[in-house]
């Protein structure tokens, strides 16, 4: 499977490299698009005052251009909290697109957005202050209506970002466990035309 994986605020740091290894691993090829040409972050709130800075659509841009060379193989877009946002912008715009891995983040849904029965999975911590339950429900029945096949795994107690082991909100077993449903998601894709 090709995996485009975006990185989240923090920028492209050891944490997305890490789960990028994991999924090669597991016999994927994976992307790892650097949506923020080299800087990374020590917070959410610095992070957060540079992509503001740089503005969605700029953000948008680069990330079509990171998987345009290689949209045409039917890829899956992946990523955590911006980079899932950023993930599912593109896989909702791009017809050839497999699936949607999402960690930590989902996006507001364009209102012609259509796609046919794309696999999409959703991992996220139950409570996120990024990802309040209204939104989460109101964001599940807009990607239904946008045809999408939707799942979504809540881990109670776990910190937003907690699949990645170097920052605080690291949650080993919410990780572990979110790992191991994401890799039968991608390895049920592979029978995906």
């Amino acid at each position: 499977m090709d995996i485009m994986l975006f990185h989240s605020t923090y920028g492209l740091r050891h944490g997305v490299r890490q789960a990028a290894e994991r999924l090669e691993a597991a016999g994927h090829t994976v992307w790892t698009p650097d949506l923020f040409e080299g800087r990374t972050f020590g917070s959410t709130e610095e992070g957060m005052a540079f992509q503001d800075g740089i503005g969605k659509d700029e953000l948008l841009k680069r990330a079509v251009l990171a998987a345009a060379p290689r949209s045409d193989r039917g890829l899956v877009y992946a990523g955590f909290s911006l980079g899932a946002s950023v993930a599912q912008t593109l896989a909702l715009g791009d017809e050839k697109a497999r699936g949607l891995l999402l960690m930590h983040g989902t996006s507001d849904i364009a209102e012609n957005a259509a796609v046919d029965d794309l696999p999409v999975q959703l991992h996220v911590a139950d409570p996120d202050p990024f990802e309040p339950h209204d939104w989460l429900t109101a964001w599940y029945l807009g990607m239904g209506r946008a045809g999408a096949d939707v799942e979504v795994y809540r881990y109670s107690g776990a910190g937003h970002l907690y699949t990645d082991p170097d920052l605080p909100d690291y949650d080993e077993e919410a990780a572990e466990q979110t790992w191991r449903v994401a890799l039968a998601f991608l390895e049920s894709l592979d029978g995906t035309p």
